[in-house]
This record gives C-alpha cells, structure tokens and sequence, in this order.
C-alpha cells in the first residue's frame, strides 16, 4: 500500500487539491468511518515562535505565544463546525498532528466558481445573480454569529453539479464576540488582493461589510468577465481598491439590468458605512433579478453546474442520468437502456498500472471501500486505453469497481458495471456461462433496489429458466440460487399487485425449502413469516388499492432470519 501520510491516525492524505496563504487543502479518506474528507493543514511557519523554547511536549510553554495560538485556532474551529447551513461547508474534526494544525470538512463535488468562470467567462446575468444570492444565504448565517469569512473569493466558493453554491475556508475567519481573538499574527493582512476591500487593505477592522465589498469584486468579475481593479503587483492593487473607483458594469457589458449596476456599485463602495447594511438587504434587491420555478420537472444535468437550478427546481430530486442507446443482452424487452455514470477524469500522469492494481487489492483487503471507489474509477479509463477493454486487467478492476459500489448500496452506478461485466463474460464464455448468469443476477437486483420491479421481476424469471436448467442438467447441484429466485419472483409479484399468483408461488417455495432444510431451519422460518404478512394482505387488503412494496413493508430480505414459531400452517392434509 502506498506510504501516505495518515493524520492523527485517522486520516489518509490522498492528493493536494489546493493552496493558499494559510495551507495546503487535501483530498483525503477517514480511515475509520471509511469516507472522503478534505483536510487543510496550516503552514507550520505562521505559529508564532516561542521565545522561552520548546516546553516539555514540544510544542512551547502553557503560556507561549504558539500554545496560545493553538487554543485559538481550536476555538474558532468550534465556532465554524456550530454553523448549520447547506451553503456551508461542514466542519468534521480538527487537531493538531506532529505539531501541524490540521482542519477536517466534507469534501464537495463540483467545480470551484474559479473554475467555473474559467469554462464560462463572463457569467449569463441570471447565473451570476443565482450565485450571488446564494452566497448571501450562506453570509447571513456566517454574520450572524457574528463570524467575518474576511478571504471571499471565487477558489473558495464551490458549485456542485446541482447548481447549489457552498461557501468554503471559514477557518480563517475572524469572531467578532469579545471573548474570541484574531488568529492572525498582529499586522499581517488575511485575504486576496483582488477582493479585499480598503478596510483590509489598510489593515484595520474588518466587519460584515467587508465580506460584501469581496461579493461585490466576485459579481463584477462574473458580469464583465474581469475583476473590478487589475494591477502587476499585490501593492498596486491594494492602492486600487482604496483610490479609485470602478468601473459601472453597464459601460462594460449594456445587457446588465440597471439595478444589477446600482447593487454592485453600492457594494464596492470605499467607506463601509456606504454599503449595504447587511447581507439581508443586497439578498433582497437580488430577489428580483433570480430566475422564477419551472412548472416541468428538470432536466438532466448539462456539462457545467447550473447555479440557477436551486432557484428553478427548489427540492425537485436529482434526474435521472442520461441513458445510451444500446441496451445490455439478455434483458427483458422492456428494460430501459444501460446508465453509463461519468467517471472522474484520469490524473494528468497516468500511474503505472500494476504498481496501481497492486494498490487497488490492498485497499480492497482493508476493505477502505471509499478509496477502492475512487481508485478504480481512475484506473478503469486508463487501463482500458492502454490495454484495451477486453484485458483481463480491466475485466479485473471493472469487477472490483462494481462489487464495491453494491457494497456501498451505489445500485445505480453499480447497474451499468454489471451489465458490461456480463457482455463481456457473455462474448467470450457463451449467455449460459455462471459467470455470465451471476453478472446478470447482481444487475437484476441492483433494478430491485432503484425500484425498477417490472425490469428486476422479467430478469428474475428469465435468469430462473437458466438456473432450473442447470440444476436439473445436474451441472447445479445445489439448488440455493434457484430457491432465492424463486423468492425473490414472489415478493416482486406481491409488490406489482398479485397477491394470489405470489401466494401460490411463495407456498409452493416454502414446500420445497422444507423438504430439503427441515421445518425448523432459519430459511423456512423467514419464508413463512413473509407468508404470514403475505396473508394479512390478502385478506385484509382492499380490492384495486395499491400494494406496499415488500421492502417497504417489512417483509423480509433474503440476508435476515426472524424466528416465529415452529410448525407449517400452510401443509394442510400433510
């Protein structure tokens, strides 16, 4: 396994995923609750130095400078992990490891708004509107705590495929409560020249305010394609953002709204006290320029986040993805088309691959599921364009990848993993093969999961013919994957609305199980409990109203063994 290096014993660092004044931002997994995080460590050369020496730990004398730093560092990170909103990120953990201070948070998907201007520059007004209004429900919480985030800026805001906007690095945030202090060293300026507002570049007090002069800087760039001052050097704009004024958008791109124009203007005012007077109100001038609900449910999502979507589909679920045109063999006529999922894009160098499949099989061992994830979506692209997709290697890790993510409960993006498994087993094996069947199998109950029964319930039966062959071929012996089926074909049948036609089924399964396991045996006890509340439905349900799902309802999977009381009320005349 590779020799990263693990924090506080806990979190393995995976790649460096960012910089900036304050540290380095890591992908990384938690070991112990097997998920991905990000953890930012800070630069070891901001602690204050103590001037006493090291103490007993190391880490300076209980009254030092570094030891004070420390305690407010851990403090503030409190204050930041007590903050609840969907537009902030979620602190998880922090601590100090081998004298580095680290800070644990969820790991976003999606595009930095960096990024996102890179790929879309300038900004359709409704897009910039959207992430401006966003980025002030997300202030207003931050404010109100009163907590000043002092380094807003497009590398600290992400966009996530659903258009939803997420504030990043509030660790570096000034409290404004008498009983929190400043973590910054005395004199050194926090922030971005190209957002600070003159408050900061002066060095003085920054409050509420200055955050909004920062998203006033961040509208400009996302209206005119530019960031409001521009100079060669960090002092030079610095003198720009205390001395000069800005330039009026409308001058740089007619089609703003006038009232667009006026909102930014007023936020990048010099003097505080000539800005907004909080969060609430730029959000309620912004109000009118969002984009109002769609009646249609939303379409599936483009190339680039959407930052308009939350506004357009509030609480709408996610879409479906995009199908292919060609479906997988050997699948009832019905079925829908095989879901690709997108898989991350390959590492700029590409990883020798059997130092990385060796890698693969170690974490698959220390069942790191999370980083298996992860590592195999990487790998399947580059193995496939190096080997080709028929190599063992790539039917290898495709298989691994697949298992995982049913491991996971990730059916949706297991579904189309073990379709191609079973194309490919099919084309080099024959439909027939336990392979190919098994392949099948786990596809048909990743449709049972995503709740596709009619498509879960043809697969069952059509698989059931096969593996009656076999048994009764005698090239099955054991007759345990034709009783699940048969199961499974039960229950998926109660849930379509027969109860009669899986009564019958189910009590005829339950014959058999006990002629070969006893009446006793855990399996026979499970299958007649869901005879039981089979029944109930039968004879207490209401002709024509709808069938709970059997999942739904509690009745039993094939994983659990309940114990009611021995006997077989169904072996009438027996």
């Amino acid at each position: 396994m590779t020799g990263a290096r693990v924090i506080d014993g806990r979190y393995r660092l995976a790649e460096k995923i960012g910089h900036g004044g304050m540290g380095q931002v890591w992908a990384a997994y938690d070991e112990r609750l097997d998920r991905r995080v990000a953890v930012k460590l800070l630069r070891s050369d901001l602690l204050p130095a103590d001037p006493a020496g090291p103490g007993a730990d190391g880490r300076g004398s209980r009254g030092s400078q570094g030891a004070e730093f420390r305690r407010r560092f851990l403090r503030e990170c409190r204050i930041t992990a007590a903050l609840d909103h969907p537009g902030l990120v979620t602190v998880l953990d922090a601590g100090e490891d081998s004298g580095e201070l680290y800070l644990v948070m969820q790991r976003i998907p999606g595009l930095s708004l960096a990024d996102l201007l890179a790929e879309e520059d300038p900004f359709a007004v409704g897009w910039a509107v959207a992430v401006a209004a966003q980025i002030c429900a997300a202030l207003a919480v931050v404010h109100a705590v009163p907590v000043v985030h002092r380094d807003l800026k497009p590398s600290n805001v992400m966009v996530r495929d659903d258009g939803r906007v997420v504030v990043l690095d509030l660790g570096i945030a000034t409290a404004l409560d008498a009983d929190t202090t400043r973590l910054t060293l005395t004199g050194a300026l926090v922030g971005s020249p190209t957002y600070m507002a003159p408050e900061q570049a002066l060095a003085t007090t920054a409050d509420p305010r200055s955050d909004l002069y920062a998203l006033g800087c961040m509208l400009h760039e996302m209206l005119a394609g530019e960031a409001p001052f521009r100079a060669p050097t960090a002092l030079g704009l610095l003198h720009r953002h205390i001395g000069e004024p800005p330039s009026p958008l409308r001058e740089l791109r007619p089609e703003v709204p006038a009232a667009l124009e006026a909102l930014v203007l007023h936020l990048l005012a010099k003097q505080p006290a000539d800005r907004p007077a909080d969060v609430q109100r730029v959000y309620e001038r912004l109000l009118p320029l969002l984009p109002p609900s769609a009646a249609a449910p939303q379409g599936r999502y483009g190339a680039l986040p959407d930052p308009t979507r939350p506004y357009r589909y509030p609480y709408q679920p996610q879409p479906a993805p995009q199908p292919v045109s060609q479906p997988a063999p050997h699948l009832a006529p019905n079925t829908a088309p095989v879901v690709q999922v997108p898989e991350p894009r390959p590492e700029p160098q590409a990883p020798d691959l059997t130092a990385a499949c060796a890698e693969l099989s170690d974490l698959v061992a220390a069942r790191r599921n999370a980083e298996v994830i992860d590592l195999a979506a990487r790998l399947l692209p580059l193995a496939q364009a190096e080997l080709g997709d028929d190599a063992p290697p790539v039917r290898t890790i495709r298989a691994i990848f697949a298992h995982t993510l049913l491991q996971e409960r990730q059916y949706r993006a297991a579904l189309p993993e073990y379709r191609l498994l079973a194309a490919a087993a099919e084309a080099e094996h024959g439909p027939k093969h336990p392979m190919v069947l098994d392949h099948r199998r786990k596809a048909a109950s990743c449709l049972e999961h995503l709740s596709r029964g009619a498509e879960a319930l043809a697969e069952y039966r059509a698989l059931l013919a096969e593996y009656s062959a076999r048994f009764d071929s005698g090239q099955d012996p054991d007759p345990e994957r034709v009783f699940e089926l048969r199961e499974r074909i039960g229950l998926l049948t109660a849930s379509a609305g027969d109860l009669d036609g899986a009564w019958q089924g189910l009590v005829q399964l339950l014959f058999d199980r006990e002629r070969r396991l006893g009446p006793h045996h855990p399996e026979v006890r499970r299958l007649r409990q869901s005879l039981d509340q089979l029944n109930a439905h039968r004879t207490t349900g209401t002709a024509g109203a709808p069938t709970p799902d059997p999942r739904a309802a509690g009745w039993p999977a094939p994983a659990t063994a309940p114990a009611p009381l021995p006997g077989n009320p169904y072996a009438t005349g027996r």
